[in-house]
């Protein structure tokens, strides 16, 4: 079951503000906030879409749980945004990664709707989807908030046979999910995917010098207390925007590690950002359950990397501070089709950073699900040449510069 959104939905917004009327006034936001701000950011996407909230229930059927130990047995949404596409498309299911939401994938959706049929979602507890009190109090119990709510959300979509993308602490949900229900994923595209790396890899050295360190203990408190940026901006109340500004401002302009940031883009997704982070804090507080302080994943996916069932292309950004090599070791031990793509001129928000190379790689690892056009522009051709780093063979995608190490 899934509602189209309208103007206000007063069932939605209650779950964000509070029952306090100084807090709305210190932080200015809310679920409708939310929607309008991602509507006013998906202007600038030519292609046509719909916005709908889809009905999740209250928790997994037949369990006791609500979505995790929540007081209220209301149903809960997801929030799913659906792009027109042509018919007959293969379906590309996108996660966004932590402290984000699917309107960063703004650059990509014209592009990517010319091949297939795009639907973007926000997690539970994060964007636009409700925000119910989280209250898991383990690794696995906070794994399930994020696979059973979207497996009740693909129940509603009623969604077989789809191919599954997920942005770096999404590409983490997205395998769990594809790891507990294969036989719905077709492939599977990990960009700038978390944990792969424990805290046993060399990185890891460095972290536990760094902990030792009065300033490296502060911030390991604050990371097990579950301090999450989010807070530092509601924390901020009415300066939390400029905050963010700042920030994006930086981070996809003056530090950009490619194509930088219209003025209007920016000033688009910095409202947008805002509101997405100063919302009720929900999903957010998976962090400390899910990785342990310098971003090592506490139950690595390297570790269930020989049961993996479904072909997975890796995709990471040639500046990306995520380290790509956790997945040549799980490309080691994978028993089904793999290739790492990484992509110059990206960081680790490849998909902004320099979103045409990023398109020809997701359809270069999708090209099996395509019927050629001759139409339309053809796939992009490969180029094989010997890989330096001896493993296996490199490609180059024409015109993009990609590096395909298969």
């Amino acid at each position: 079951m899934s509602e189209t959104i309208r103007e206000n939905d007063a069932r939605l917004t209650s779950q964000t503000s509070t029952s306090s009327r100084f807090w709305p006034r210190w932080i200015p936001t809310s679920i409708d906030h939310i929607i309008a701000a991602e509507k006013r950011l998906l202007s600038v996407v030519k292609t046509g879409y719909v916005q709908e909230h889809v009905n999740i229930g209250s928790g997994p059927p037949g369990s006791k749980v609500r979505w995790f130990r929540s007081a209220s047995n209301e149903p809960r949404f997801i929030h799913t945004v659906t792009f027109d596409s042509k018919p007959g498309s293969p379906t590309l299911v996108m996660i966004h990664g932590y402290a984000a939401s699917q309107g960063f994938f703004f650059r990509n959706f014209d592009v990517l709707a010319s091949r297939f049929r795009v639907i973007v979602i926000d997690q539970l507890g994060w964007g636009g989807s409700s925000r119910p009190d989280f209250t898991c109090k383990s690794t696995e119990e906070t794994e399930a908030w994020f696979i059973d709510s979207f497996e009740e959300w693909r129940k509603a979509k009623n969604l077989t046979n789809f191919i599954l993308l997920g942005h770096s602490f999404g590409g983490y949900v997205a395998s769990k999910y594809s790891l507990k229900h294969p036989e719905h994923v077709q492939h599977l595209i990990l960009v700038g995917s978390a944990g792969f790396s424990s805290d046993s890899d060399a990185k890891s050295e460095r972290i536990t010098r760094f902990r030792a360190t009065w300033k490296g203990a502060l911030l390991n408190h604050l990371w097990e207390s579950n301090f999450t940026p989010q807070k530092l901006v509601r924390g901020l109340g009415p300066w939390g925007p400029n905050i963010v500004r700042k920030y994006t401002r930086a981070r996809f302009g003056t530090h950009s590690t490619g194509e930088i940031l219209t003025e209007e883009e920016s000033t688009l997704l910095t409202d947008y950002v805002y509101h997405t982070l100063a919302a009720k804090a929900s999903g957010e507080l998976c962090l400390k359950y899910i990785f342990s302080f310098g971003a090592f994943a506490r139950m690595p996916l390297l570790l269930s990397a020989s049961k993996w069932k479904v072909p997975t292309t890796f995709i990471y950004g040639f500046e990306d501070w995520m380290n790509y090599q956790g997945a040549q070791e799980a490309r080691k031990l994978m028993k089904v089709p793999c290739e790492i793509i990484r992509v110059p001129q990206g960081g680790h928000f490849v998909f902004i950073d320099n979103p045409t190379a990023f398109h020809s790689a997701v359809f270069y690892a999708c090209r099996r699900f395509f019927t050629l056009d001759p139409d339309n522009e053809p796939l992009p051709e490969v180029k094989r040449c010997p890989n330096q780093e001896r493993i296996g063979t490199a490609a180059l995608l024409t015109g993009s510069r990609t590096t395909i190490q298969v």
